[in-house]
Formats: structure tokens, sequence, C-alpha cells
């Protein structure tokens, strides 16, 4: 007996100190998610400056930037520096030897690019709808929480009248209307007006209670509005087009706006948010963190305690956000454009929804052109495609 409890005692120590490290894992665990789960609702004030500027050679027109997968892409892309003080336009790559990517620089918009140490690469490469349309008007959409600015593009019927037909642009999280000037002009050549809209909390339409994204399940109703102002301004058949996040956006529209269905023709999507919990767990393995710390994530936003962790007004009802589960609801064709090298959002919902709905989604892969800068990368095939998916409406 006393040589069983001489075993007996040294086992529950250990059992214990396991016991403890479980909970302390749990709890670490938990509280990463958490954080988390509030990085993905909480709008960021200003992004990151997160590139390096290694070298600028303002009479050679070349910059240096550190060698990553976002700078080492091929095309065009805006680039700003020094919280955004500054803007330029950098073209194609010169050389990249691993370490540093040598760029054409195209422009200098404003700001001291020469005197600049960092920045950040962005797909908007235009400033504003005077650079791709004229004329354009400043409009204000009445939205649920108040006025959102828009910009209106009208293209010119046969007769020429502005068009009736309108596609309505809804940009991705952390963006702005910016980010969907680059399909104004392939709507326009098709005969489509374009409507540019802002959503809440986006730091230009007005700020809802809690100030937190709903990953689509409340900023939809700001789309509704948006359909509205159109009708009420002429439109008579709308596309809508979502990127990014603003793809989950366009699909809750449809799945629970009868008003909407009642003129939409067409969905086109760039890059979109098609299911947020396989979003997740992609972001997380980018980080290093396993697959379960994605779930928890997940849990953590659809949880009945999702306010006190994250400040939601409410939680956040992923499975309604899951437009592959709910595909047999959709009746109108759409295009859905994605790159296999995303880098953020993967492509894997994307596929699923174009396996499951054939008959609608006329689907197109890139390659190398990470998120939301397709057009960035091969603007010739991108705007063919919108252009002639428009075209054949």
């Amino acid at each position: 007996m006393a040589r069983l409890e001489r075993t007996v005692g040294p086992v529950a120590a250990v059992l214990g100190g396991v016991a403890l490290v479980g909970v302390a894992f749990a709890a670490a665990t938990a509280a990463t998610a958490v954080v988390f789960a509030r990085r993905v609702v909480i709008p960021e004030p200003q992004r990151e400056d997160d590139l390096r500027i290694d070298h600028v050679d303002l009479a050679a027109r070349e910059v240096l930037l550190t060698s990553n997968p976002e700078t080492r892409v091929g095309g065009r892309y805006a680039l700003w520096f020094e919280h955004d003080s500054g803007h330029a336009r950098l073209g194609e790559v010169i050389d990249d030897d691993g370490h540093r990517v040598r760029r054409r620089i195209e422009s200098v918009d404003f700001g001291r690019l020469d005197r600049a140490t960092r920045g950040r690469l962005s797909g908007w490469y235009h400033l504003g709808p005077w650079e791709v349309a004229e004329p354009y008007r400043n409009v204000v959409v009445e939205t649920p929480l108040g006025p959102a600015p828009a910009w209106f593009v009208p293209a010119a019927d046969a007769s020429g009248a502005d068009s009736a037909d309108w596609v309505v642009q809804v940009h991705g999280r952390g963006a702005k209307r910016h980010e969907a000037l680059r399909a104004i002009a392939p709507a326009h050549e098709a005969g489509w007006s374009s409507l540019l809209v802002s959503y809440r909390n986006d730091g230009e339409a007005p700020e809802s209670e809690d100030r937190r994204y709903g990953l689509g399940g409340t900023e939809w109703e700001d789309v509704v509005a948006a359909v509205r102002f159109a009708v009420a301004h002429g439109a008579r058949r709308i596309v809508l087009m979502g990127w990014s996040m603003g793809g989950s956006i366009v699909l809750q529209t449809v799945f629970r706006s009868a008003e909407v269905r009642e003129h939409l023709v067409g969905v086109i999507l760039e890059s979109p948010a098609v299911d947020w919990p396989d979003i997740l767990r992609f972001q997380g393995r980018a980080l290093g963190w396993p697959d379960e710390l994605g779930g928890a994530v997940a849990r953590v936003l659809s949880a009945p305690v999702a306010g006190t962790l994250t400040g939601l007004a409410a939680p956040i009802d992923l499975e309604a956000l899951d437009a592959v589960a709910r595909a047999d609801e959709l009746d109108v064709p759409i295009l859905l454009m994605h790159s296999e090298d995303d880098g953020f959002v993967p492509i894997d919902g994307s596929r699923r929804l174009a396996t499951v709905r054939p008959d609608l989604v006329q689907f197109e892969v890139f390659d190398e052109a990470r998120h939301t800068r397709l057009w960035n990368f091969d603007p010739e095939r991108w705007t063919r495609l919108i252009r002639d998916w428009l075209a054949a409406r």
C-alpha cells in the first residue's frame, strides 16, 4: 500500500499539471479568439503602413519596396505612403531579387514620395470618378441610419437619355467607394449607369449604434436603400456588384429583399466573401494558428454573448450568411471572379457556389492576382468579362 501511495502521488501531480496546462491553453485560445473576433468586426480608423519603402529614384521613376507576395505581382497599383498623406501610382515590376522589388513609378499625385519610408499597396488605382468618367454626380442615398454619400455615373441609352440599366457597386471591408471605380468603364461601355454607394461604418456613411461590421448581416439594408434610390431616379433593371465583404452584402440583399429582386437581373461578385467560417480559418492559418482557433472565432461572433465580447449589438448569424447553403434561393445570372492566389479570402467558397449553381454562375478564375486586384493584374480580361456579361443581359 505504501508503495502504491508513493506511485499514485507523483502520477496525480503530473495529471494535475497536465490539467492546469490544458485549462491555461483553453483560456489562451479563448482570449485569442475574442481578440481576433474584435478585429474582424471593428472598422480600422486608418490602414496600417505595412510596407517598407527602401529607396526612391524620381529621376529614373523607380521605387524599391520590400519583396512579398503583394509587391511582386505584376500590374498597376496605388501606393499610399506616410499615413495616407501621399499617393503615387506604380507600374510593372522591373526586377525582383527575392528581398526587394523594383517597380516603375507612373505618377506621384501628392506628397513627398522621395522622403517616404513606409506605405501600403492598394488596388484602388483611381482617386475619383473624374478620372474614369464624365459626367458624374455626387448624390445622397437615404439609408435607415441617415444620408449616405454616393457617386452616380450615367450612361446613355440609344436615345441619348440616361440609361435605365444600373449597376449598384458595393465595396468591401475596410474600403470605400473608390474600390469600385475600376468597374465604371466596362459598365459604361455596355450601356449601364453606375451607382457607387457607401454603407454603415465604412467611414463615409452614418455609423450604426454599435459601430461594428455585420459581415453582410446588417449592411444589406443600406443596399436596399440604394436600390430604392436607383428606382426613384429612373432605374428599371439593376445588377448588384460586390467586392470582398461587399459580395456577402450583395448576396444577403438578394436573399432578404423581395423589393430588390423585383428589379434585379444579375449579380457580379469580385473576390467575394462567401463562407465566413472558412475565411476565418484561412486567415488564422496565415497567422500560424490551428484551424480550431478559426472555428472558435466563428463561435465568438455568433454566440449569445457576442455583444459582451466584441461590442456587437447582436450576434452574427453565420449560417444565414452561408451563400452556398442558400444557393437554391438564387435565380439570377452571376458573374463570379476570384483569384487562386487571393491571399485573404480563399477561393474555395466561390468554387463551391459555382459548383452547386452551374446553371447561374459564370465562374472566372484568375492566377496570381491577389485579393480584389484582378483588374490591376489583368485589366484587359477583367474589363472584357464585365463588359460582355453586362451587354448579354
